[in-house]
């Protein structure tokens, strides 16, 4: 099974939830290959229930994933923390929401919950925890306290880092790093844009149908990671493109108020 396990529905944090826009995100996730994807939006983006009550409407939902004409949708959600860095965490629906109520009081920059309170407050349910882009240098984690890093279930190779650093550079610094906690790496596109979908994913040996099958899977490292000859090419476009309607959206704003 072909899995993405950090991708984002929004084009940003600011901007509303598109069913238009999401369900391109859709099409283009299956047209690249993929088969199934972690839904791993940024826990304070705008209106963030909105995103999971919209998915409720559009997709059915077995527990686990929801079904999106054939693709795999497991839920999850982006988490800063304090000490500066990105935790993904990847679980079933209520589970995920559980933890993002937990999380109200922390949304604001400068008020992030601390890594060892949401590790804590996320064992309390069977989650796979991700180190986002361990060596990003605006959000590092590789820094931080090895034990709570070790609390951790994998790291994160992450597209936009290979592109921005290459890809043997990344990988140089992320799987040495991960294999000396003892931690597989996962690979995630980062993608908020359809065309990044495919630069970078992974292969499990078998399909998954729970988020704890996906879990064992990947400690015991019965999968690959497949990283496309295009990944430079399709980051980059999906970049340049994402500041385009970005503009667009900004320019669109501003004609309706004057309106």
């Amino acid at each position: 099974m072909r899995i993405d396990l950090h991708t984002h529905g929004k084009l940003s944090k600011n901007s509303d939830f598109s069913v238009d826009y999401f369900t391109e995100m859709v099409n283009e996730a299956k047209a690249s290959g993929l088969e199934a994807l972690a839904l791993t939006e940024h826990f304070n983006t705008r209106n963030f229930y909105e995103v999971y009550e919209t998915l409720d409407r559009l997709y059915p939902y077995n527990g686990e994933y929801y079904d999106a004409d054939g693709l795999r949708i497991f839920p999850g959600m982006e988490v800063d923390i304090q000490e500066t860095g990105h935790i993904l965490l990847v679980g079933q629906k209520e589970h995920i929401l559980a933890v993002r109520n937990g999380l109200e009081q922390y949304t604001a920059k400068g008020s992030f919950i601390p890594f060892a309170d949401l590790l804590d407050m996320a064992e309390a349910w069977p989650l796979l925890k991700i180190g986002a882009h361990p060596f990003r240098e605006s959000t590092p984690l590789y820094q931080l306290d090895r034990d709570l890093l070790g609390r951790l279930d994998a790291f994160d190779l992450n597209a936009k880092d290979m592109y921005q650093y290459g890809i043997e550079a990344c990988r140089g610094q992320v799987e040495p790093f991960a294999q000396s906690l003892g931690k597989p790496v996962t690979a995630g596109s980062d993608t908020h844009q359809c065309l990044q979908y495919g630069s970078v994913f992974n292969v499990l040996d078998r399909p998954c149908a729970s988020v704890a099958e996906l879990k064992e899977q990947i400690l015991a490292g019965t999968y690959s990671i497949e990283i496309s000859n295009d990944l430079p090419l399709r980051v980059k476009a999906s970049v340049m493109l994402k500041k385009v309607m970005k503009r667009l959206a900004k320019l669109d704003a501003t004609r309706l108020q004057k309106v």
